[in-house]
């Protein structure tokens, strides 16, 4: 019996009868011959962890654009950290785990630099709008690779699209992942709001910490264990005190975080920045990735320079913004 066969076997022996099993995944939209030792979900992982899309995310924003300090978060941080949790769950409800990671880790592929102020900046100004979770399977199966993709399995794909709102995934490891998602960033972006000075422990409300707790840790301990504690039969869930008490720090931090001007003061120039790109690469479409211009060819240019600046990291958007509309030093 090959290794593969040994972990397929092996989940359907220990895993819950609500888990994806890899044998039975709906496969690939190209078949392929399968691997001796991985199963396919563990291929996709390692397939989205080796992608060009995955390393350009330590380069992207979170929350702070471009923060000056070694420990605020990433793109990349975040996607780790949201697979660390999700696999927490999963393990604990005796789910796929390897499925719950590959789509962690897949999840955000497709963000924008300038995080959602970028992504709002191109929905705005591209004629075929943008979403940052269909730009994620976008990624994956039209962009990674040079134009062929990443072939990853339909459960990947499934999860990854389905991550952050409107339905939900068709497996609960999917679903493991948008709870993961919500529980990483909301903790995670009040521990940097923390770091910056914009609010302090003691400015989130009593009533909240007394339910979540009063660090990081506690409260995604808190989060985790009540979510692991109150799902079954194939339903996940909270208890309705820690879910209502989630809910509302989220808020609170749309309140006091999202929309501070202190953290989003260099918001405002995003928007002039992503269109001024936009519209240069729209005149000048020679400058774009040759994948880009086979894209630019058979889906039109407006799709093929939304693809380009959207895989931009931060400071590679800035560089290009300078080089075309910032004059140079004149040197003798």
């Amino acid at each position: 019996m090959e290794i593969r066969q040994r972990t397929e076997q092996w989940e359907k022996e220990k895993l819950s009868d609500y888990a994806t099993l890899a044998v039975d995944s709906k496969g690939r939209k190209r078949n392929e011959e399968l691997c001796p030792i991985r199963t396919c979900f563990q291929r996709d992982r390692d397939r989205i962890t080796h992608c060009k899309a995955f390393r350009r995310l330590k380069h992207k924003t979170q929350v702070f654009l471009s923060p000056e300090g070694d420990h605020y978060r990433t793109r990349l941080t975040h996607t780790l950290e949201v697979s660390q949790i999700a696999r927490t769950i999963s393990r604990a409800l005796m789910l796929n785990e390897d499925l719950t990671e590959a789509i962690s880790l897949g999840h955000d592929l497709g963000h924008t630099p300038f995080g959602h102020a970028g992504e709002r900046a191109l929905d705005e100004i591209s004629e075929c709008g943008f979403q940052h979770y269909n730009q994620s399977v976008r990624v994956v199966e039209k962009l990674e690779k040079e134009g062929k993709g990443l072939n990853l399995t339909a459960e990947v794909l499934n999860g990854i699209e389905r991550h952050t709102k409107g339905e939900w995934a068709y497996t609960l490891e999917g679903r493991v992942v948008r709870y993961a998602d919500r529980i990483a960033y909301i903790n995670h972006d009040i521990d940097d709001a923390i770091r910056a000075g914009i609010i302090t422990e003691k400015d989130i409300p009593s009533r909240l910490t007394q339910v979540l707790g009063n660090s990081t840790s506690q409260r995604i301990n808190t989060l985790v264990v009540s979510l692991i504690k109150n799902s079954s039969n194939g339903e996940l869930k909270m208890d309705d005190e820690v879910y209502d008490a989630y809910e509302s720090i989220h808020n609170y931090m749309f309140e006091h975080v999202y929309t501070s001007p202190q953290a989003k003061s260099e918001e405002k120039k995003i928007p002039d920045l992503v269109a001024k790109l936009f519209e240069h690469y729209k005149k000048h479409t020679d400058l774009l990735h040759p994948v880009m211009q086979e894209i630019a060819e058979k889906e039109g240019i407006d799709r093929a320079v939304c693809d380009y600046i959207a895989g931009m990291t931060d400071q590679y958007a800035i560089q290009m913004y300078s080089e075309f509309f910032v004059p140079k030093r004149w040197q003798f």
